[in-house]
This record gives structure tokens, sequence and C-alpha cells, in this order.
């Protein structure tokens, strides 16, 4: 299926490894070009940029920390002014400390919340300019099933990933008249590389009875509902929040 994506440049935060990794190689193998944004994984980066070119498509590299908006603005522009344009923005990047809300702290709290919630806000402030002015884009927010029903030691990136949501709802209908679709996609766990191995070696059979498909996510699981929201498929998708989580939650 031809998804329209050739001719389109992508932003992925967090794009460096992983679920990012992921969504890059996918929407470069579907014809986009991609802006691969990282804050200290510039190695990854590379790599990321090095293996679409291998196979044939575009990117490049970008480093900026999401929480900081001046950062945030200078790739976006610089974005632009390299391909002329930004027409997907997925906003991938994110932070999860996990601890007992009781025991956790502001500065815990700030680190979570600058990325989570600052991030997104951030990143869509910036391009939204830009899609007004192309009268059309996509943004798509990565969030996580903690977001709609809450979880046990994450509560302050469930309340800023739950903010993400709410703004992505509130530009569907803000950006709508600009052709700019907004949604957001609200996941099970991922199993990646930074994942706790050792929490999830003694905690499988138990993890995976709560999901009917019974397995952990895996970026593969990801990328291709990105890669959907992106393109024209979706044109008449928006305000949205789209479940990629084996059964998980079913709100």
């Amino acid at each position: 299926m031809d998804l329209g994506l050739k001719g389109k440049v992508a932003l992925v935060t967090g794009g460096g490894r992983d679920v990012g990794r992921e969504i890059a190689m996918t929407l470069a193998a579907a014809g986009a070009t991609v802006a691969v944004n990282y804050n200290s994984s510039a190695t990854e980066a590379q790599a990321v940029v090095a293996d679409i070119e291998k196979a044939g498509g575009q990117a490049k590299a970008y480093r900026a920390n999401v929480g900081n908006y001046a950062e945030v603005k200078t790739m976006v522009d610089a974005i632009v002014q390299d391909f002329r344009r930004i027409d997907i923005l997925v906003n991938n990047a994110g932070v999860v400390i996990s601890e007992r809300f009781v025991n956790s702290t502001p500065e815990q709290w700030a680190k979570q919340i600058d990325v989570d919630l600052y991030g997104t806000i951030h990143t869509c402030h910036a391009v939204a300019p830009y899609m007004v002015k192309q009268n059309g884009g996509r943004m798509i927010t990565l969030a996580g099933d903690s977001s709609r029903v809450g979880e046990n030691g994450i509560a302050i990136a469930a309340a800023a990933r739950a903010g993400g949501i709410a703004l992505m709802k509130s530009l569907a209908k803000e950006l709508g008249r600009n052709n700019v679709t907004a949604n957001a996609i609200s996941l099970g766990l991922i199993e990646t590389s930074h994942s706790n191995a050792e929490f999830l070696a003694a905690n499988r059979e138990k993890i995976v009875k709560q999901y009917p498909l019974r397995r952990i996510g895996a970026p593969t699981d990801v990328a291709p509902t990105v890669a959907f929201l992106a393109s024209d498929a979706a044109g008449w998708i928006t305000g949205q929040v789209l479940s990629v989580n084996g059964g998980f939650c079913m709100v």
C-alpha cells in the first residue's frame, strides 16, 4: 500500500533508538525524508541516518533537548531550511522515572514533565506555523495506557502524557481548518533496549497474563500505526487516541 509519504518531511523526536528508531526507519522506507532528533544519543542517531541512507532514503540527525523551547525552535527552523518544509511530527521522546508518588521529588517531576509534556508542547508550537502555512500536516504523539487508566509508580509520567493527549485533541480542533491532523497513540508495555531486563525476567509470566494477546509489545508493533496516521489514508482521522497495546486497556 502506497502511504503517500514520498516528498514528505518527518521529524521524529527521540529517534535514535528503540521505538523512535523503528518509526524513523519505517517512515523512511515509505518514502519520507526523516529528521532524527536526539539529545544525548548522537552515535545512535547517526547510525539511524546511516541505515536510512544505506537503504536509499534521506535523513539527517538534529540535536535538541525537547524540554528546551529555544533548542526545539532552532532545530525545527534548521529542518525547514534544509528540506523546505515539515509535514509530519512524531512526539516520541519521553522520560519515565519509576517511583512511588509519596517518595518522588520535585526534581523527578520536573525532568518528566519537561520532556513528556513541555517537550510535546514545544515541538507542536514550533512546527505548527509551518504546517498552517503549508495548509497541511500530521502531529502524532506517543503516550501510554497509564495516561488514561493510571499506573502504580509512574504517576507523574502518566499525568504528563495525559496532558499530551489533551493537547492533541485541542490542536485537532484548532488546526483542522488548516488540514492539520493531531492524534495520539496509547501504548501498552513495549520491550526495548532500556527496559528493566531483570524485572521482566522475573515477572514476564505475570505481566503477559494482563494482555489478551499474551505477549509484551515490540517497537515493530508501534511503527506501522505511526506511518498510517502520517499517511494520506488517515486524512480524516484527527483528535483520536489509537490503542497499540495488545488489549491491555480497552477504553
